[in-house]
């Protein structure tokens, strides 16, 4: 699928929303890509975002897996969108989310969501989030899958 699969506008107005939404504006989330399937959003590193404490010394600084959690659910979420009847203004609400961490994440993150399904009521989607490890290559740092009411 292409861009153009999803509605004129949408990566912006998407873009646009998150600049507005405390939460996700202070993680400084950014919108990649987007087509009627998958969504990809980001959120750079920053100090604040770490489990790092005073005195930790040398120890490179790990993004906080609930980070990771945010972007899965709202990536997965919001990937269903151009499946409703009106993805604008349509509603969609987390029923279900799984997460599981696979390894520390010392940099920018990256989440790649897939629809899995979108039925009349309820869609499924999968998300990756890579980031860079501590080997300093980027690696998938978490996966998950949620399940999402759709409000058509």
């Amino acid at each position: 699928m292409s861009d153009a699969d999803v509605p004129d506008g949408m990566t912006d107005l998407l873009q646009e929303f998150i600049d507005d939404h405390g939460y996700l504006s202070w993680l400084g989330t950014t919108v990649e890509s987007m087509t009627h399937d998958t969504l990809v959003l980001s959120v750079p590193f920053d100090e604040k975002l770490s489990n790092s404490r005073p005195g930790d010394g040398d120890d490179p600084a790990q993004v906080h897996g609930g980070i990771a959690a945010t972007l899965i659910d709202t990536a997965g979420g919001i990937a269903l969108r151009p499946h409703l009847d009106d993805p604008l203004n349509g509603g969609v609400a987390t029923i279900n989310l799984n997460v599981n961490y696979l390894r520390p994440a010392g940099g920018d993150l990256t989440a790649t969501a897939e629809v899995v399904r979108a039925g009349s009521s309820v869609g499924v989607s999968t998300v990756t989030v890579e980031s860079e490890a501590p080997d300093g290559e980027s690696k998938p740092v978490a996966t998950g899958q949620g399940a999402y009411r759709l409000f058509r």
